[in-house]
């Protein structure tokens, strides 16, 4: 009867011990808690922290002389400043990776926060404001909104649980997201054909180790780009860097997340040559700053996976580097003949002078809105449809951008389009809030799903999301800073690669270490 009744009690307490996920009905688990050492480091780093990011950086610039206005859009920035730091500060802090958010509320904090916070203490901005001053109190007033409507996305995805499919679906085709291995191997195929092409039809790899003016200038040399379309150019640049990257990036998973990968020379020969490739086509001479960046911090998580020093170092130095670094990494932008002085006499002044035009542009496209009136869906439209030549569709739009600076009567129309102007030219505050939200909701869910992909418990060396979560972290600043036509094309050929290689039946060879 004693042995009944002790049997019993085990059962109970075997039940009680049970996590709450599997006690819910088969959730996925969350990644386990931070250790005890990180709990009380993590609260000594916490005050300095959150008292720079909130107090110490904003009383700074505030106290910089210039020439602004003490007014309403002062102090909605210096609040959206605080907010987006004392987010940021969370994110850093936090007890599991969130990759999508920690991106977001770093770029918020710098280029919407700090950086126009900046430029309202001192007087000055970037690019020249057209419309009246309420038209920045609007658009200061509307980031703030949209991101209080992005945490609220993110707020209901933390309270869906993560649900697990049963066996039975897993073993008939609902598995994780993995890389096939044989499509996998094409697309390396893919990547060293593509990129060949594209440094010979540039004329040889020099060309990548000289400007990114020689470069643009070869390819609208080279006929791939009809005029008035950036199509050509948009699919050669796409495919020559792309499939490159992505088979770079899981071949290092593959290095460091199985050891049979590690003992095959063959592995390791196929990863150094895709290394020397992206040396060529990926390097910070040719392309783009936010590309480059997105390469460096895809690779960096794809190498360091589950270290959770190199994600809260990166969101704390990223900081730093975009007030610091950021405005000077354009030094390869220009020839020697073009290239322009690097000349400050305060750290702030690049703020104001150089690449962060985000707030004043979502001001001059609320005032170019007043004239012109809503899109109603058809920016985003031709964001969608990049990949439709002019020539097809004569009544394609324009980057939104371009279609402000050029109603600003402006000579140079490579301006930004943050992803706020975007929903607020084709639908309004409530469509910039809505999409917003589900943007914060989609990041949440993916968060939590790349913290799973990458624990022991996950779905191996091949892991899809593994790869996705942070190529799409590093994409993210474009994404943000916009316009979005531009930033299509990559992003599309980046997820038409994942789809082809993308299989949900558990293979054996992927999984066995």
């Amino acid at each position: 009867m004693t042995s009944v009744h002790t049997s019993a009690q085990e059962q109970a307490a075997r039940v009680v011990a049970r996590p709450e996920w599997a006690r819910a009905g088969g959730g996925v688990p969350e990644p386990p808690e931070r250790p005890i050492v990180w709990s009380m480091l993590s609260r000594a780093l916490s005050v300095p922290l959150i008292l720079g990011l909130v107090c110490f950086l904003p009383a700074v610039i505030a106290a910089q002389p210039g020439n602004g206005v003490r007014d309403t859009a002062y102090w909605l920035q210096l609040v959206l400043t605080c907010y987006a730091g004392a987010r940021l500060a969370t994110m850093i802090l936090s007890t599991r990776r969130r990759l999508l958010q920690g991106v977001f509320w770093m770029f918020v904090y710098i280029a919407m926060g700090v950086a126009p916070f900046a430029q309202v203490v001192i007087g000055q901005t970037p690019t020249p404001m057209v419309g009246p001053r309420q038209d920045l109190i609007t658009a200061t007033a509307m980031v703030l909104v949209g991101c209080a409507a992005y945490d609220l996305g993110a707020l209901l995805a933390s309270r869906r649980p993560l649900r697990r499919r049963p066996a039975s679906a897993r073993s008939s085709g609902g598995g994780p997201a993995v890389a096939h291995p044989l499509r996998l191997r094409l697309l390396v195929l893919v990547a060293f054909v593509a990129s060949a092409f594209y440094v010979m039809k540039l004329g040889g790899p020099a060309v990548f180790f000289s400007s990114r003016q020689e470069i643009n200038e070869t390819v609208a040399a080279s006929g791939v780009a009809a005029e008035g379309s950036n199509v050509g150019s948009a699919f050669l640049k796409g495919f020559g860097t792309v499939p490159a990257l992505l088979a770079f990036l899981f071949y290092t998973r593959r290095l460091v997340t199985s050891r049979r990968a590690r003992r095959s020379p063959s592995t390791a020969l196929v990863w150094a040559v895709l290394a020397a490739v992206n040396l060529v086509v990926n390097n910070p001479i040719s392309n783009a700053r936010y590309w480059f960046l997105t390469v460096l911090m895809a690779f960096v998580f794809t190498a360091l996976p589950s270290s959770a020093a190199v994600y809260r170092t990166v969101l704390a130095t990223g900081v730093m580097g975009a007030l610091v670094v950021f405005p000077y990494a354009d030094k390869f932008r220009y020839d020697d003949e073009g290239k322009r002085p690097a000349q400050s006499a305060s750290v702030f002044e690049p703020l104001v002078t150089k690449d962060y035009d985000q707030m004043v542009m979502f001001a001059n496209t609320i005032s170019w809105v007043d004239t012109r009136g809503h899109t109603y869906g058809r920016q985003l439209a031709g964001s969608a449809l990049f990949f439709v030549p002019r020539a097809v569709w004569s009544g394609k739009p324009e980057d939104t951008g371009v279609r402000v600076g050029e109603w600003m009567g402006m000579n140079m129309t490579n301006l930004s389009a943050p992803l706020w102007t975007e929903f607020w030219v084709d639908f309004g505050a409530s469509g910039m809030i809505g999409g917003l939200a589900l943007i914060g909701y989609a990041a949440a869910r993916t968060d939590r799903k790349y913290a799973l992909a990458v624990t022991r418990a996950g779905p191996g060396p091949g892991s899809v999301l593994a790869i996705a979560a942070p190529l799409l972290a590093g994409y993210t600043f474009i994404l943000l800073r916009g316009p979005l036509l531009q930033a299509a094309g990559k992003l599309a050929i980046a997820a038409l690669c994942l789809v082809l290689i993308t299989t949900f039946r558990e293979q054996r060879a992927v999984r066995r270490r």
